[in-house]
């Protein structure tokens, strides 16, 4: 199990956590506070931010701060690190969580909108990875979690048209990744919840459709956070968290594209909003 504190220093070691003002990233800070972690949360909701890292504060004595950030800007990961660093404070695990979709058809989309969100889901795990790294690598110690999406091994749908990309690209990031620094004492996981109650169907104008989602097929941002923290833990690549989640991945990859598309396409048509 990682020790939260420095065995060196024995300071506390910190938890960045991206998207912690709700769902799985909150569920993630709460998680790391538990364990004795200081926290550094970032969203762009700073009232949630700030009750969020007063009641770990409170909960678990530990220190937590919090800043509020939109990560659609490309400038915003280099921001995030320095205000860390100015704080004198490394990331010894980063969670990279923060994340949406968008639902209109592509072409119905603005450019800018789209490019935001190529910013948000690649460009800045990307660039937070890229900006912490270095440092893990020189303490002998780091851990990296990227949230993909059970998504990323299915054949795309009408809809959400970046979406199964974006979660493909984490995933082979983080394999390339953690082949290249697993051996350095730190650990990259790609984690790929399936349906997760959280307020992502409310903000992706789902939630509506949602409803019809069977409650054994959902599952908890606290189930999803404390696999994929236990498994990352243990260097494994990829977390699917839930039993049938595992199910339904492994048929993905191992049935054949011709007879999964048409399935997996249908069920996307269940969640396409239209224009």
């Amino acid at each position: 199990m990682t020790d939260a504190r420095n065995r060196s220093s024995g300071e506390r070691r910190l938890a960045l956590i991206t998207g912690a003002s709700s769902g799985i990233g909150a569920a993630f800070a709460r998680l790391a506070a538990a364990k004795g972690f200081d926290v550094a949360l970032v969203a762009r909701r700073e009232e949630r931010l700030e009750q969020l890292a007063r009641e770990l504060a409170a909960k678990y004595d530990i220190t937590a701060r919090f800043r509020s950030t939109d990560l659609c800007d490309p400038e915003a990961p280099n921001a995030v690190c320095n205000w860390l660093k100015s704080a004198s404070r490394g990331v010894d695990i980063l969670i990279n969580n923060a994340g949406y979709s968008i639902p209109q058809p592509f072409a119905a989309t603005p450019l800018e909108r789209q490019l935001n969100y190529i910013e948000l889901s690649v460009t800045g795990p990307v660039a937070l990875s890229r900006h912490v790294l270095p440092d893990m690598i020189a303490r002998g110690f780091g851990r990296i979690i990227n949230i993909s999406s059970i998504t990323a091994f299915s054949s795309g749908g009408k809809g959400h048209t970046l979406y199964p990309a974006s979660k493909s690209f984490i995933v082979k990031f983080s394999q390339s990744l953690n082949a290249e620094v697993a051996a350095k004492g730190v650990f990259v996981t790609a984690v790929c919840p399936g349906f997760v109650d959280t307020e992502f169907q409310q903000a992706n104008n789902m939630a509506d459709k949602m409803t019809s989602t069977p409650k054994f097929l959902k599952q908890t941002a606290e189930e999803v956070a404390k696999e994929a923290w236990e498994r990352n833990d243990r260097g494994v690549e990829v977390v699917v968290p839930g039993l049938l989640p595992k199910i339904a991945a492994a048929t993905l990859k191992l049935v054949p594209e011709q007879i999964v598309t048409p399935i997996t396409r249908s069920a996307a048509e269940k969640y396409y909003v239209g224009d």
